[in-house]
């Protein structure tokens, strides 16, 4: 069976997405004490190691266990198959919708991987550029599901102005 070009550039971007924020958490964990704080860049931008038992900002921590396992593993595992299925499938898919969705998998996987092994999520970069811009603290999953998320409605803009 001959694997596409495609095919190894998906699973490529969804295997160095996870491996990257993996690391990234691995790293954090053995170096940064739990609950602190360090400033990377002033208080524009800082490093932590808190642990999410919730969804993004800590939404749903305070859920009963059974709710909090359909919604934060079950929904997302299925919601993450059913794109992997459709960018598979839609062989119409430019190489950024690509790059993007993989990135969104790449990072759902890794942060869905975290609760069940951990049982929460590691965050540990904030950014806050003087109540102009400010983030919760978040992770690098957090971060390629973002950053996927932008280049979809940027090509999905592109292709109405088209």
């Amino acid at each position: 069976m001959k694997v596409s070009k495609r095919t190894v550039y998906i699973l490529l971007v969804i295997v160095i997405t996870i491996a990257i924020d993996q690391i990234s958490k691995i790293w954090i964990r053995l170096n940064v004490a739990p609950g602190s704080q360090s400033e990377i860049v002033g208080d524009y931008f800082t490093l932590h190691n808190v642990e999410n038992a919730g969804a993004f900002l800590g939404m749903g921590s305070d859920l009963n266990p059974t709710l909090r396992l359909i919604l934060l593993l079950i929904l997302p595992m299925v919601v993450l198959a059913f794109v992997l299925r459709y960018i598979f499938k839609d062989k119409t898919l430019d190489n950024a919708s690509l790059f993007a969705f993989s990135s969104i998998i790449g990072g759902g996987v890794a942060n869905v991987y975290d609760r069940i092994v951990y049982g929460s999520v590691t965050d540990f970069w904030h950014i806050d550029l003087g109540g102009m811009f400010r983030t919760g603290i978040f992770n690098m999953a957090d971060l390629s599901v973002t950053t996927g998320m932008i280049i979809l409605l940027i090509v999905s803009f592109r292709k109405k102005n088209v």
